[in-house]
């Protein structure tokens, strides 16, 4: 085993895990906003100082960061210009030409992220088929070129075309404008996101460029920092994925890391369901900004590849800019412990999606907040021991929770509870839907400085009745980077009818897909045997969108079409017989193999030990308070069976065992919560 240190950025806490040889450790700390690499700074110290760890002993580092999610949503990335063909600088615009709220006269669109002055098209024409309908003409970038220059653009993003078809005039107005404007940050859309379909295509590639100079900087300023502490180990990124690059491919496609710390989650919760033999697997992730949800079957996420960023309209689809890159699905919403809670005009207590983040934070804190909060709510409910809290490092103040929460009244806390695990027991409802599933007689898998704390009375509300908190629950997303192999996908747009598949062509585009793929992966893992995985998006002829389709070893045309009508089936419950299928689009994903952990073996049942107190709990399902007994996880052996109510509390988390569960650990010392009425 390897000394690698493992590090997630989010919202609201900086959280790290240091795996070495003898041991693993963790540590959680306020993210610092204005400079987040000051947090991994220093956390990394102080981790390292409680493990008693060198700083050149650390051999690999981890990384994921919430940085450029937050600069889409925030808007505070990059002074941005598009580049686009002569016509069609409106088509970020115009979008998808249709209305996701179709009856709102109220509704809000999504502005893009590049305004219209800054939107600048070049005459040049390239066919469906790569065919060159109109030269493109150099001149106009040279009048470009000064405006970019008066206008002060950090960032451009080149988007002609058809260009996934043929990039040829991208990259040499590139290269014009690379050699015009030395420190230009220039992103070719036939490199960030070479697929059909215009819009999306644009809007990746904007996103890139908008991202890049403030994630240059930092990782520049990271790996500085961290060379000058004494660790000067490579450093590797989690995609969104579920993979890790190196930090070279993540500064050319930083768009590829928006959900860089809710992939780690799932990771570490597939591996937690491989352990306890766990088919249908919700994964719950919460933490001080976000809540998010999985769903895993049978080991396997269900994948996407696209999703939306900041959504302007009650979360609603479309309502977002898109993103098309592959990604872990899932569902995330505002719902974190730092979510703000108000009451509406109608006197309804509503909850995020904003947040108090690590600044000014909760108002329990005592930093400066003011408003309540979910974290509020859970200290004065009893959740939270004031003493433990952050291993005692984070002092709790319940006397200003107290405070913040009376405008709300009596029920503040108890309502400020229900609606947030309400919230997030509806995003859990539809996102299983979605996906043909549904959530009950499902497991549980709770991590994340929050999910333990109202994992067993979301799960009620899900008709779940049982919860798995693996160890280090509070920093699982920095534990499932541990677990993440290394990888890179590579996709090309090449139509193909499946009646006219070109085995050489085939095989040909997969050969240079591999290599570019491998050039990645190799910079990281420059040994080994490395698993591929070829998928096709199939769509019978005529349809809009695609389903994804495996590619096995040597398919043919008729077992690749055999494939689509079995996978078409599965998704839609039918097929369509006599109909012809369609190839738009081929990806190659390379990555590590990574090997399955063993399944736990049952332990003989033990006895809780004495509490170390006892704390008042209050039960939102139905008001109750009563005396919960408080538990220090560590001192809990494998066999321990714990009746609730009471709190089994750790540095990072707290597990809430309401009245009506019954908590075991296991022979990972993970906390199995199961409902007993």
């Amino acid at each position: 085993m390897r000394t690698r240190l493992a590090v997630d950025i989010g919202g609201t806490f900086t959280d790290l895990v240091l795996e070495t040889p003898s041991g693993t450790h963790s540590h959680k700390l306020l993210t610092s906003p204005d400079a987040p690499e000051r947090a991994v700074l220093e956390g990394t110290e102080q981790l390292l100082a409680k493990a008693g760890v060198s700083p050149g002993a650390v051999e690999l580092v981890l990384h994921g960061t919430t940085l450029a999610t937050n600069a889409l949503i925030e808007r505070k990335g990059a002074r941005t210009a598009l580049i686009t063909t002569q016509g069609f600088r409106d088509s970020v615009e115009i979008a998808y030409e249709h209305r996701f709220a179709q009856y709102d006269i109220y509704m809000e669109r999504p502005a893009p992220l590049v305004p219209r002055a800054l939107r600048l098209e070049v005459p040049e024409r390239v066919a469906a088929d790569g065919e060159i309908l109109l030269p493109m003409d150099e001149a106009a970038l040279d009048a470009i070129a000064e405006t970019l220059k008066a206008k002060q653009i950090e960032a451009v993003a080149i988007c002609f075309l058809h260009s996934f078809t043929n990039d040829a005039h991208e990259r040499r107005a590139g290269e014009i404008l690379a050699a015009k404007l030395p420190g230009l940050s220039i992103s070719l859309s036939c490199d960030v996101c070479p697929e059909v379909r215009e819009y999306d295509r644009a809007s990746t590639t904007i996103a890139n460029a908008y991202v890049r100079p403030l994630m240059d900087t930092y990782l520049a300023r990271l790996q500085q920092g961290l060379a000058s502490f004494g660790v000067g180990a490579p450093v590797l990124m989690m995609m969104s994925s579920g993979g890790l690059c190196t930090v070279e491919a993540a500064r050319l496609y930083p768009v590829r890391l928006v959900e860089s710390g809710p992939a780690g989650g799932a990771i570490l919760a597939r591996q937690v369901a491989a352990q306890n033999a766990l088919e249908k697997v919700l994964a719950f992730d919460m933490g001080g900004t976000t809540a998010k949800l999985t769903l895993i079957e049978k080991g396997r996420f269900h994948m996407a590849r696209s999703f939306e960023v900041a959504r302007a309209y009650r979360f609603v689809q479309g309502s977002g800019l898109p993103i098309r890159i592959p990604v872990i699905e899932l569902v995330e919403i505002g719902a974190g412990g730092g979510s703000i809670a108000r009451r509406d005009a109608l006197g309804r207590i509503q909850v995020g999606p904003d947040s108090s983040g690590s600044a000014p934070g909760p108002a329990c804190y005592g930093l400066g907040g003011e408003a309540p909060t979910v974290t509020d709510a859970d200290l004065l409910l009893g959740r939270l021991d004031p003493a433990r809290f952050a291993g005692g490092r984070i002092p709790l103040h319940e006397d200003r929770a107290a405070a913040a929460m009376a405008p709300l009244g009596a029920e503040g806390a108890v309502g400020i509870a229900e609606i947030v695990d309400e919230t997030m027991a509806s995003a859990a409802r539809v996102h299983a839907v979605e996906n043909g599933e549904d959530t009950a007689g499902r497991t549980m898998i709770a991590f994340g400085g929050a999910a333990p704390l109202h994992a067993a009375r979301l799960a009620q509300k899900l008709g779940i009745h049982r919860v798995l908190v693996p160890k280090g629950a509070g920093v699982g997303s920095a534990f499932g980077f541990l677990a993440a192999p290394i990888g890179f996908e590579v996709v090309r747009t090449r139509y193909m009818r499946l009646a006219a598949l070109d085995a050489a062509v085939l095989d040909a585009m997969f050969t240079e897909m591999r290599a570019e793929a491998e050039a990645v992966v190799r910079q990281a893992s420059p040994g080994g045997a490395l698993l591929e995985t070829r998928t096709a998006f199939m769509r019978y002829r005529g349809q809009g969108h695609e389903i994804s389709v495996t590619v096995a070893p040597g398919s043919t045309a008729e077992s690749l079409y055999a494939d689509f009508v079995e996978a078409y089936r599965g998704v839609f419950g039918r097929a369509i017989p006599g109909l012809q299928a369609e190839v738009m689009t081929w990806a190659l994903s390379l990555s590590e193999p990574v090997p399955e952990p063993e399944v736990l073996a049952p332990v003989p049942a033990l006895p809780a030990p004495a509490p170390l107190a006892l704390r008042p709990l209050t039960d939102p399902a139905d008001g109750s308070t009563r005396e919960a007994a408080v538990l220090p996880r560590a001192s809990l052996l494998p066999g321990t069976q714990v009746t609730g109510p009471a709190l089994i509390v750790e540095d990072e988390t707290t597990t809430v065992v309401p009245a009506g569960w019954v908590a075991g650990i296991n022979a990972a010392g993970q906390i199995l919560l199961e409902y007993t009425p």
